[in-house]
């Protein structure tokens, strides 16, 4: 058996990028497995430039380039994102990352190295196979998802009149085609350049830009072609004037209690309770109206929820909720906004747990059965969500920074999920998920009035902080 010829530089990378994974002592911080960025760049013989009072830290490996952003699970490979499972942090001067990316991303970059015409003769096999591709048209763009083994880094090869070309490196892909025909992108084809794969978007006219980002769990990458706003009217939230009516939605309710606490806290009363401290704060000092969703102990169907905020003409619809988990050690605070891609494992148990509320909306007999229905259900109402993703997204950032910021609670981060209850809005939505009442002592904070406000007025927080952006908006829009 002969093997291909390897530069010595590119063996060391990747066997230390290998014994960095299995050595990297690792640092438990709010309960997720960290390791020490300095010490795992010095491992694999990689230069960084961590300092611990600065916001931004970058690692170069070989020919690649990765970008840290203090407290954000997001980071940047080659320019294109990347979500770990747990936010980036600096503690006692060290930028610590989550291990995942020790295990996971490290070594994936380590190995691309081998491909590089620059270091071998000869390039290593495909270090991913493709599992699969679908795409989805929606109002505002056009998403092409590659679903893979393995994590993988995407470049723009090229873009002309009518075509954008994706290289996927070390992608092993059977060619393939799809016709779209949506009335922006014609086709997609997907074929192979030597050991990558080559994503071709053909548009009927000039191509959209590309927004990527890369999913986990399982291993996506999101190829998101943004309409240009000539052919998309709907593109943006078109902001008619200042922010001034929001429904606040106190999840679950009457004979649904929600997550329930070993101490006995039921999440529909813990989250009533904040929906409504939110909407005194907001009310006193703010110029919006609040419209409660529930505004007592009684069931709300998901779809009436978001049906009545836009009967209202609400501007902003938040939905409040608290997490469960069958590991008692969970913990912290995450916002969602809706996507049919969740973003991870983690994150589409939550939608889940959080949809079993429509078991108890009708009889059984009287539901539609079969899982069809409600894929094209969840369909349906992510096309219409999808003309506010932007909107959403931003709002969700906002809101999650508050609550970490001023909860100094773990940040579990910003994700995307179905969420039945965020479907049919015809306005910005997210979901926030307060803290675990699984786990026993935040369910005992969580049963504390004190920290209630403080909930609340981060919430709160967030909300004033995200409609001086609209009103700002507002003002600039209707300027001569």
């Amino acid at each position: 058996m002969t093997f291909p010829r390897v530069a010595p530089l590119v063996v060391v990378l990747v066997l230390l990028a290998g014994l960095a994974v299995a050595d990297a002592p690792t640092v438990l911080h709010e309960g997720q497995p960290y390791v020490d960025l300095a010490r795992l760049a010095g491992d694999i013989k990689a230069k960084t430039d961590a300092k611990s009072g600065a916001s931004n830290a970058e690692l170069r490996t070989g020919v690649h380039v990765v970008r840290f952003t203090r407290n954000r699970a997001q980071i940047v490979v080659d320019g294109s994102p990347v979500v770990l499972d747990a936010p980036v942090r600096v503690k006692d001067g060290r930028w610590l990352v989550p291990k995942r990316f020790a295990s996971d991303v490290l070594p994936r970059l380590s190995a691309s190295a081998s491909a590089s015409p620059a270091t071998s003769p000869k390039a290593a096999p495909p270090a991913a196979t493709l599992e699969e591709m679908r795409v989805r048209s929606y109002p505002s763009f056009t998403r092409v998802v590659l679903e893979t083994s393995v994590p993988v880094t995407h470049r723009v090869d090229g873009t002309e009149r009518e075509t954008v070309r994706v290289r996927v490196a070390g992608l092993d892909a059977i060619a393939r085609s799809e016709d779209v025909s949506d009335g922006f992108v014609e086709s997609v084809k997907l074929g192979r350049v030597g050991n990558d794969a080559m994503v071709l978007v053909s548009f009927t006219g000039v191509p959209g830009e590309l927004r990527a980002s890369a999913l986990s769990d399982p291993p996506r990458l999101v190829l998101d072609f943004l309409k240009p706003i000539e052919a998309s009217p709907r593109e943006t939230v078109q902001i008619a004037g200042p922010l001034r009516r929001i429904v606040l939605d106190a999840g679950h309710g009457g004979h649904d209690p929600g997550a329930t606490g070993p101490g006995g806290l039921m999440e529909k009363d813990l989250v009533l309770d904040v929906a409504r401290r939110v909407t005194r704060m907001i009310e006193d000092r703010l110029d919006v109206k609040v419209l409660l969703s529930r505004d007592g102990d009684h069931f709300v169907p998901l779809k009436d929820r978001t049906s009545f905020a836009n009967r209202e003409r609400a501007d902003l619809f938040v939905s409040i909720h608290a997490n469960a988990h069958n590991l008692a050690s969970q913990e912290g605070v995450e916002t969602y906004f809706l996507s049919s891609e969740a973003t991870d494992i983690a994150a589409r148990q939550t939608a889940a747990l959080e949809n079993s509320v429509v078991q108890l909306e009708k009889p059984p007999a009287a539901r539609t059965n079969g899982s069809k229905h409600d894929v094209l259900k969840a369909i349906l109402w992510d096309l219409l969500q999808s003309a506010f993703l932007t909107e959403s997204s931003n709002l969700a950032e906002i809101v999650q920074n508050a609550m970490t910021r001023s909860l100094r609670i773990p940040n579990r981060g910003v994700k995307q999920a179905g969420f039945y209850v965020l479907g049919g809005a015809a306005m910005p939505a997210i979901l926030i998920e307060i803290g675990f009442v699984t786990n026993p002592r935040e369910e005992r904070r969580l049963r504390d009035p004190k920290y209630r406000d403080d909930i609340a007025r981060a919430i709160f927080s967030g909300l004033t902080e995200y409609k001086r952006s609209w009103d700002q908006r507002m003002r600039a829009a209707v300027k001569p």
